[in-house]
Formats: C-alpha cells, structure tokens, sequence
C-alpha cells in the first residue's frame, strides 16, 4: 500500500513531466555544442554538422517579441548578419515558439517576415518542440551562441550590454556578437564569451 502524501505524489509526477522536457546537460562555453536537425522555413533539413570548420552563430529568434523587433526594425540584426556573413561566418536564426503561441509564425511567414526587416541569416530554422532550445538553455529571443570551426561553443548570450526594447539604446550599447566577430577576425579568444541575454522568454511547448 502506498503510504505516501497525495501531495507529494502529485509533485512527483510534475517533476517527472517537467524532467521530459529537460535536456541531460546544456550546452556550456568551452564545451561541445549539441548538434541538432532542423528544417529550413522551405522543409530542408539543416545539421550544425553540415558547417563543420567554419565558424556559427545561432540565434533564437520570435518576431512577436519587442526586443527582437528592436534589433530587426532597426536594422542592427540584419547589420551584425551581414558582418558575420562577410567574415565567412555562418549564421543559423532559430524559432523555439510553439505552435499554439498567438506569436508562432507559419515558416513562409517567419522568412518574409525577417526578409522584410534586413535579416540576412544563413538559414532560418523550425524548432517547434523547442527540443534544440532546450538543449542549449536558450531563455530568451534573442539569445545568442558561436560555435567554433571545431564544434566548441565559444561564446553565450545577449546581443548587447543595454537590456531595453529602446531603439535608442542601440548605440549607446556594446554589441557582443560584433565584438566577438572581431576577436575571430583576429584570431584571438573571444573577450568576452558569457554575457546576460535579455529579451522575452521562449514560448516553449510545455
């Protein structure tokens, strides 16, 4: 006979379903990034493998958000893009937002969406069970990673050191993926390879 509180029981049960969701170990600086399929916004699926010996940046993304409209409106995002691009340095945006979110944006949608605001990723992916995000510990849209050549995760959160959905803050702000970007043009470590991501939090599909 189970003699145990049916209280206790219950939370058992939800740290059971909550531990369904939770990766075995995210993804750390320093160690290896998690690889991952996904489907491009056309069904391709896309492997982090694939970019094996180049440089990656991941960014999660959700147009429905302020502060990613900051950046993309503004046409920072689609800059550090295309900054990224010119140094041979892939860029993989990825939406972690359930379907059932009022911000879940079909994929033909999401690509014009960013098309229209100067976004120039290498790819745009899907991750509508957020099993990627997770994997990663992603918190917020954005939230930004850099994956070496070598498949190390060398760099982890926000796009800059100003945490408004401010316009105006923008240049008043340090940009931490351009300031990463530089060092790897340098080839020297990146200075600054932990920051704090700000944003709103990933719509996950619980």
């Amino acid at each position: 006979m189970n003699t145990l509180p049916r209280r206790t029981l219950l939370s058992a049960a939800a740290l059971l379903a909550l531990g369904a969701h939770l990766p075995a170990r995210a993804a750390r600086v320093g160690q290896p990034a998690p690889d991952f399929s996904l489907p491009d916004t056309g069904g391709k699926a896309v492997r982090l493998a694939d970019f094996r010996g180049r440089f990656v940046v991941l960014e999660w993304t959700n147009p429905g958000c302020p502060f990613v409209r900051k950046h993309y409106e503004s046409g920072n995002m689609g800059a550090t893009q295309k900054l990224a691009r010119d140094q041979g340095v892939a860029w993989l945006a990825i939406n972690s937002t359930e379907t059932a979110s009022g911000d879940y944006l079909e994929p033909p949608r999401l690509a014009d969406w960013l098309k229209q605001h100067q976004g120039v990723p290498t790819a745009v992916l899907m991750d509508p069970e957020g099993t990627t995000g997770r994997a990663y510990d992603a918190k917020t849209t954005p939230h930004l990673y850099i994956v070496d050549p070598q498949g190390m995760l060398v760099y982890a959160g926000g796009i800059d050191s100003i945490a408004s959905a401010r316009v105006s803050d923008i240049e008043k702000a340090t940009n931490h993926v351009k300031a990463a970007l530089a060092d790897i043009a340098a080839k020297r470590p990146i200075a600054q390879a932990v920051t704090k991501p700000y944003g709103c939090t990933i719509k996950y599909k619980t």
